[in-house]
């Protein structure tokens, strides 16, 4: 991917929902809701501070995470579809 993204913010692809419920019910795409979990798969450098220092971010390329439902921008890049998002807007790492 030839994309970076500046300062605090992060690129995330969504992972894919259950294509069934628990009881084996198939779920059709127009009635899914867009998963809330994502793998982030690039980030800023940091955002500064009052004083001007650099802040790394506290996630990382590879991290499963969950952001809210409205969270982020939709963007296609080399034909994907991602999120572009502030790490504000990340609720918290998986695993």
């Amino acid at each position: 991917m030839k994309f970076r993204p500046l300062h605090d913010r992060v690129v995330v692809r969504r992972l894919d929902s259950e294509e069934k419920t628990k009881g084996g019910i198939i779920i059709p795409d127009t009635a899914k809701e867009k998963p809330q979990e994502g793998e982030i798969i690039a980030v800023g450098s940091g955002a500064r501070d009052e004083a001007g220092k650099l802040v790394p971010l506290d996630v990382k390329k590879g991290d499963k995470i969950l952001f809210g439902k409205w969270s982020g921008t939709e963007v296609k890049i080399d034909g994907q579809d991602l999120l572009i998002m502030k790490e504000s807007d990340v609720m918290g790492v998986i695993g």
